[in-house]
């Protein structure tokens, strides 16, 4: 099942997949011109999920949330129910204050699987119903229910997400918007922007107070965040396109070509050239 909202003054989408064999999305070729962020529920068995040619293990009763420039495929994606939608009909950057997602919930380097307790799961199952029931009741209020919906869909998302991730010795509200901004500036600048120093800039903090705070929060320094955004978008390009290795170069903001070989070597094990010459198994372990 396929049901689709199409605002026709906004180009507004919003889409829900139900039992549908065959769901999928390639950023890069068939669907480069639908920007869809999207929410996956797995209902069924643990099954693989394919993003940007990586395999990850997708548990049973889980979420997934997934951004608008990644590609996925799901092993049964039968066994899926998901929510996708563009900014034109819901802009999460704009109505941040509203869901508190941003810079979160949906990322290009941490996928988020979110597990759902059984409350969580009635939860879900009640508001995908109610989902289902709207699309099919065409009258000159639905998108703004359907609008609604999403927005709880998203907090409700965004608190069982914060439950899972954020330590037990919960962070502050402000500490945890700076990661959440953190997290969007590099998303936002990783092209162009590659040093620690920037981002706290912007955020008017000293690199080490990023370094301490993220310390908190996961394992990862803020300088990793930065060179593992850089290096999955060297790899989705040398996956996904046929771009040359010169010209993947200057597009992720580096001047020498044998400066950015020996960085994705050190990062990947494998230089650019190689890793997309090899199998596509192989590229997956990388």
């Amino acid at each position: 099942m396929k049901l689709k909202l199409r605002e026709e003054n906004t180009g507004g989408e919003l889409l829900l997949f139900k039992d549908e064999t065959g769901f999928d999305r390639l950023f890069f070729t068939r669907d480069k011109f639908n920007k869809y962020f999207t929410i996956a529920w797995n209902m069924g068995e643990n099954q693989t999920v394919t993003i940007d040619g990586t395999e990850y293990n997708f548990p049973a009763n889980s979420l997934l949330t997934l951004l608008f420039n990644q590609s996925f495929s799901f092993e049964n994606s039968a066994g899926i129910i998901a929510w996708q939608f563009n900014r034109e009909f819901y802009c999460i950057i704009d109505h941040d204050s509203e869901v508190s997602c941003v810079g979160f919930l949906f990322s290009s380097t941490d996928h988020l699987f979110v597990e759902l307790n059984d409350q969580a799961q009635q939860k879900l199952q009640l508001l995908s119903d109610v989902f289902i029931e709207e699309f099919k009741t065409s009258d000159n209020i639905q998108n703004e229910m359907l609008l609604v919906l999403l927005k709880r869909l998203i907090i409700y998302v965004t608190r069982l997400a914060k439950v899972g991730y954020t330590p037990v010795k919960k962070l502050q509200d402000e500490k945890f918007h700076i990661i959440r901004k953190f997290n969007l500036l590099v998303e936002a600048n990783f092209k162009t922007e590659h040093t620690v120093s920037f981002y706290a800039e912007q955020l008017c903090k000293a690199p080490k107070t990023l370094s301490n705070l993220f310390a908190i929060f996961n394992q990862r320094t803020p300088s990793q965040i930065i060179q593992e955004r850089i290096i999955v978008e060297a790899k989705r390009l040398l996956y996904y396109t046929d771009r040359s290795i010169k010209h993947i170069t200057f597009e992720l903001g580096f001047e020498d070509v044998s400066y950015f070989s020996n960085f994705f070597k050190k990062n990947t094990g494998a230089s650019p050239s190689d890793f997309r010459n090899l199998p596509e198994g192989s590229k997956e372990e990388k």
